[in-house]
């Protein structure tokens, strides 16, 4: 009977230790973050190979506040939650919005910025003057609104084709608000929808406000035109964020820490001002 209890109390023991052992903190001293390298300005990739952009100079800030090594690598948009699950990488900044379709599947940072989701066509069309041009919707404040704003584009864009990026948020709108009015077509890259609406092949495309007011200086798009009104918030997500797994909260709270100081120091005003040309810093 004594030999039992005796075992008993080792095997609770051992256990207990065991528990111990397994809620014990992960340390952080190493982080590979995966980004797109074809999102200008979040990210581009630089004729030399090497990556560039808004959130890579962000990034390396972040991990110096960390005091962490960091590896920022190339990956494809689309397969970049799947990626992250399987370990690939630790962690990601491809301006991506914290979406809460998204966050039944991973986790995110505070916001590092916000653009919100625009059009553009090509000048000259009849969708350049795209009515409410320039006005900001909020799917978070104002849905209402929103949903009545994209009513009144309906009509407007009845046959037409858009070009979203595949897994983006633009795509999740489209098919949410525009979808029975238009005809959709998915591209890998941003830039891949680009080339086919300065083509003739879309007749318009949607994608983040800050991306477009680069896309329509690049050589080559010229006819480009930013249209129409602008929206974020709710399904759009708060903004952008660094994307984790739900099994990392210390890296979570190393990356809320070093944005929060970011936003602090003024480092996101400096940063989003030099590739935005506008201060992104989340309120």
């Amino acid at each position: 009977m004594k030999k039992s209890t005796i075992a008993t109390a080792l095997a609770v023991a051992a256990s207990l230790l065991t528990g111990a052992a397994g809620a014990e903190e992960k340390t952080w001293t190493k982080i590979t973050i995966a980004t797109e390298g074809a999102f200008p300005p979040y990210n581009l990739t630089k004729p030399d190979g090497t990556l560039d952009g808004y959130e890579i100079e962000l990034a390396h800030y972040l991990c110096a506040h960390m005091k962490v090594e960091c590896t920022i690598v190339p990956q494809a948009f689309d397969g970049m939650i799947p990626a992250l699950d399987a370990g690939k990488f630790d962690a990601i900044m491809a301006g991506m919005s914290a979406t809460e379709k998204r966050k039944e599947a991973i986790d995110f940072s505070i916001s590092y910025g916000s653009t919100g989701q625009a059009f553009a066509t090509l000048k000259g069309s009849d969708l350049e003057n795209l009515p409410l041009k320039g006005e900001l919707f909020s799917l978070a404040t104002n849905e209402a609104g929103a949903r009545k704003a994209a009513e009144d584009l309906k009509p407007l864009l009845e046959g037409k084709t858009i070009g979203v990026q595949t897994a983006s948020i633009a795509a999740r709108f489209v098919d949410e608000y525009l979808k029975d009015a238009v005809a959709v077509r998915e591209y890998k890259t941003t830039e891949q929808h680009d080339l086919d609406l300065v083509a003739g092949r879309v007749d318009l495309v949607m994608a983040s406000m800050g991306y477009l007011m680069t896309a329509v200086e690049k050589p080559g798009n010229a006819d480009m035109a930013i249209v129409g009104p602008r929206f974020q918030g709710g399904m759009l997500g708060a903004g952008s964020s660094v994307d984790l797994r739900k099994s990392d909260p210390e890296l979570k709270a190393l990356f809320d820490d070093a944005i929060t100081a970011a936003k602090a120091d003024g480092t996101i005003k400096r940063l989003s001002e030099k590739w935005f040309g506008f201060d992104l810093t989340p309120q």
